[in-house]
């Protein structure tokens, strides 16, 4: 290595260390970061980075690096499911958008052939910026998603003809036949590489492999994998990246797909840095000052047409008007593939000079709001669903069948798409516990009804959607949505329809506790947290430590973790502040527990444990506020109220020893 690269390897990680740094702070999206350190380092502004052509193979093993790792987290059986809208949705976005935009490049006198190889470039979209935003989002599987994704790899697909039709263009003679021919040999060895590889080759190499137990083998042939197949189709004439995505599919079907995508995070992070540093480095600043007002109005012009034509192509193929918005939002930059297409042009002279840098920087500045854009997709629908729409704008082409809701109370409403709120609507059922679940995917919604599950469409935020599940009524609400923003969003609308309802709340951060309390939330349970609980219960288990004596420690790391942020509240609010910290568990009276056939007054829940009996449950009747005579009998449910360490020290009366006797 050069010490020239070195040192511009060097001076590039310190500037977006910095960059980094800042704008994590500032929350904006690092990418924008990452463009602007190009900026500045590159030869049209200080002009510090020597090896431009060294810094370019780094970026492109990000982009390797990043297609894999997409194609480790889908799979073959998920591509297939999404066909159509590879095909058909990729086609119309294409078509549509190559075409009105080479309509309007005449209007910058431009030739046909020119504003039509314009129109190629300007339909191409960004799948290193879309797809890394939503992989750190975990929206690559979301029903919006499966529409970007479909669309991005019908656009990474077609760069190879639209490559091989590009010296037609520029008007050299070819064998056009034959070259058609040879693309279509290309295409069905492919197929089968990636068929053969994912069903039979794949599992049985890396099987082999992994047996070893040695980490470093693992890593070595993960990293072969990828390479070789990137490398195989560029010799075909192919782009690295989408050879990158095709090796990711063939192992998105093998068990050590987890792993491998686990263990290459922090290479493809690096590695992907530097494709946004050299895009950057590619802009020309004089010429974006000289010719300012050319290239904001361009910029604005090319973002309206494609998000228009995204959009307009997710309606056709069935979104709301919610995922009209965020499908059009996130495809609306010109993308990475788009610069291999536009030096191809400028080396055969469809587009001269001029046009090339106007098109560089139209492509970075659209690239660096994406970001934002994205941020903004899902407000921005929401308000504009405020407005009266027509009813077809807003259900799409193909809406949901409506099922009926009956009314219901002391119900349970289950809020979001992911594995937990799912599986706790099956455990409800199977318990036969009435209860509604709200989720914001079609395609999960139309499984689930189909099952006869009691499931609605729509997007918790929204009152009426709130109200169509009777939260009104409600007793409990799980709120299992993943993203902070939205949970608060939600607590808030249902607190301003009930202040009974008791709200569950998941959240992934400890310090996003204290906000969903002060919304209303009665319980959140911090995902990072609870599973160390969790792990911290099975270590005491393997150390042979009674089980009261764990459920009280848990019980007290729980308070004293807690508790940090009911301190941290007002004093107005001491006695909000007190009641957090008692519980009511209902407690079961089995056959041979110590408490069948005793009076309240002789278990003497509050003298010894703390706790005071609120209610018994018998026979499907509730007796509220039972007198001190009152005597339990088997399969009566106990309702006890207190802390959270005496409820747990008071669980053993329930089992079937008299835990005084054990003591």
């Amino acid at each position: 290595m050069e010490l020239s690269l070195l040192k511009d390897i060097v001076i590039i990680f310190a500037l977006s260390t910095v960059v980094n740094f800042l704008f994590t702070k500032i929350k904006v999206p690092t990418i924008i970061g990452y463009l602007l350190t190009g900026v500045i380092t590159g030869p049209y502004f200080l002009g510090i980075i020597g090896s431009h052509h060294q810094i370019e193979l780094l970026a492109e093993i990000g982009v390797v690096l990043l297609m894999f790792t997409i194609g480790l987290e889908f799979s073959i059986n998920h591509l297939l499911r999404i066909r159509k809208i590879v095909f058909l949705g990729g086609f119309m976005q294409l078509i549509l958008t190559a075409g009105i935009t080479m309509l309007i490049a005449r209007l910058y006198s431009m030739g046909w052939t020119g504003a039509l190889f314009v129109g190629f470039l300007t339909a191409l979209s960004s799948t290193a910026v879309v797809l890394k935003l939503m992989q750190e989002r975990s929206e690559i599987t979301s029903n919006y998603g499966r529409t970007v994704l479909g669309i991005l790899i019908f656009q990474d697909i077609i760069l190879i003809p639209l490559l091989l039709f590009t010296p037609m263009l520029g008007g050299e003679v070819s064998d056009q036949g034959g070259q058609l021919l040879v693309l279509l040999g290309k295409t069905i060895v492919l197929v089968g590489l990636v068929y053969i590889g994912n069903r039979w080759l794949m599992p049985r190499l890396l099987t082999l492999v992994a047996h070893t137990k040695n980490q470093e083998l693992f890593m070595m042939s993960i990293f072969a994998i990828c390479l070789s197949v990137a490398l195989l189709t560029a010799e075909m004439g192919i782009s690295l990246a989408f050879g990158a995505f095709l090796a990711g599919l063939m192992i998105s079907e093998s068990e050590y797909s987890h792993n491998a995508f686990g263990q290459l995070i922090p290479f493809k992070d690096t590695f992907t840095s530097f494709f946004f540093v050299s895009i950057g480095l590619l802009l020309d600043l004089s010429f974006v000052a000289n010719h300012f007002m050319l290239v904001v109005s361009t910029v604005l012009l090319v973002l309206f047409i494609k998000m228009v034509i995204a959009g307009g192509t997710a309606f056709i193929l069935g979104h709301t008007f919610r995922g009209t918005i965020m499908v059009g939002f996130a495809l609306c930059q010109v993308g990475e593939f788009s610069f291999i297409l536009a030096q191809s042009g400028l080396k055969y002279e469809i587009i001269p000079e001029y046009y090339y840098q106007l098109f560089l920087a139209v492509a970075i500045i659209s690239m660096s709001v994406t970001p934002l854009l994205m941020m903004l997709s899902a407000p921005v629908a929401t308000r504009m669903l405020r407005f009266p729409l027509p009813k077809l704008w807003v259900d799409g082409l193909f809406p949901l069948p409506q099922i009926e809701i009956p009314e219901l109370k002391n119900h349970v409403v289950f809020i979001g798409k992911d594995s937990r709120s799912l599986n706790l609507s099956v455990m409800a059922k199977y318990l036969n516990m009435p209860y509604i679940s709200i989720i914001f995917d079609p395609g999960t919604v139309k499984k689930l009804q189909a099952k006869g599950e009691t499931v609605i469409y729509g997007d918790a935020t929204n009152e009426p959607i709130l109200e169509k599940a009777h939260v009104k009524t409600a007793d409990i609400v799980v709120i299992s949505v993943g993203n902070q923003i939205v949970s608060m969003s939600i607590i808030d609308r249902i607190r301003h329809l009930t202040p009974h309802a008791f709200i569950i709340v998941r959240t992934k951060k400890v310090n996003d506790i204290q906000e969903l309390y002060r919304l209303g939330a009665n319980q959140v349970i911090p995902e990072e947290f609870e599973t160390a609980i969790d792990l911290f219960e099975r270590i005491l288990r393997k150390r042979l430590i009674p089980q009261r004596e764990i459920n009280m420690i848990i019980a007290k790391i729980r308070g004293d973790h807690y508790g940090i942020f009911r301190e941290e509240t007002s004093k107005s609010d001491q006695l909000f502040q007190e009641l957090p910290n008692l519980e009511i568990m209902a407690l079961k009276v089995r056959e041979g527990s110590f408490v069948v056939g005793k009076s309240i007054s002789e278990i003497r829940f509050r003298k010894v444990f703390g706790v005071t009996l609120v209610a018994i449950l018998r026979d499907d009747k509730l007796i509220e506020h039972p007198d001190v005579h009152s005597v339990l009998e088997k399969h009566d449910v106990v309702y006890i109220m207190g802390r959270s360490e005496q409820i747990a020290s008071a669980f053993e009366l329930f089992g079937k020893d008299d835990p005084a006797e054990s003591s």
